[in-house]
């Protein structure tokens, strides 16, 4: 055997023993020769979360439950009919950019939102927001009435007390007090933006109004500005 071949087999029986040596001293008493042990895994709350998650998400709405969409989470959101986590978060991106929508008309320039998925939600929703000025086409006057942006009321060449007196002289046709917008609402005599708002978000915490005299309810709203607004107001 040559010197260089007798050199290699002494390295590689050095190198068995020593193996074998770091094996017995790392296994521990009981250990089967040649068991493998596996790497730890995720950590057990992981999987408990995702459980957690999955069952908040599958968890049906109770009678009369209402989501505040003002102040839920995306899987709360998620809860509501015809909703699911992708729109859900897509709501949440929105309020967080834009503020408290305050309405459920607020929600319909986001995208997967339109009137047919604001009515399947009408009855399980809530806001606690003030409701946002106007934002893209507001109704003026009923769901029947003209589209106009509500910034189209209020123009540079409109003085604001020109503008009261022409809503005070203008003859006005009734509207619906639980379909009329914000812009429609501020259209009637007495009402300002801020008694505007505030019907709004009564109508959304309490649901439609049963008659034109629940509004006594709303703050702001005297029984002399209610006397005055009972012709220009109906319930349907």
């Amino acid at each position: 055997m040559q010197p260089a071949e007798r050199r290699a087999l002494i390295l590689l029986l050095s190198l068995a023993v020593g193996g074998h040596a770091v094996r017995w001293l790392l296994a521990r008493p009981g250990d089967a020769p040649g068991q493998v042990q596996l790497l730890a895994t995720l950590p057990d709350r992981s999987a408990a979360g995702h459980r957690d998650s999955a069952l908040a998400l599958a968890r049906p709405l109770e009678a009369g439950e209402r989501i505040d969409v003002d102040r839920a989470g995306v899987l709360e959101i998620a809860r509501l009919p015809g909703i699911g986590v992708g729109l859900a978060k897509r709501i949440v991106a929105d309020r967080s950019a834009h503020g408290a929508f305050g309405g459920s008309q607020a929600l319909d320039p986001i995208p997967g939102v339109g009137q047919a998925l604001l009515a399947a939600i009408a009855d399980h929703v809530t806001f606690s927001g003030l409701p946002r000025a106007a934002t893209g086409s507001t109704e003026l006057g009923g769901s029947t009435g003209s589209v106009m942006p509500l910034g189209a009321l209020v123009t540079d060449s409109v003085a604001p007390e020109r503008l009261r007196k022409q809503k005070r002289d203008r003859p006005m046709a009734p509207i619906s007090l639980n379909s009329a917008s914000l812009a429609g609402l501020d259209s009637l005599p007495g009402i300002g933006p801020a008694k505007a708002a505030a019907i709004v978000q009564y109508r959304d915490r309490h649901g439609p109004f049963g008659s034109v005299e629940d509004l006594a309810h709303v703050p702001g709203i005297k029984p002399a500005l209610l006397k005055r607004l009972r012709s220009l107001l109906l319930v349907h």
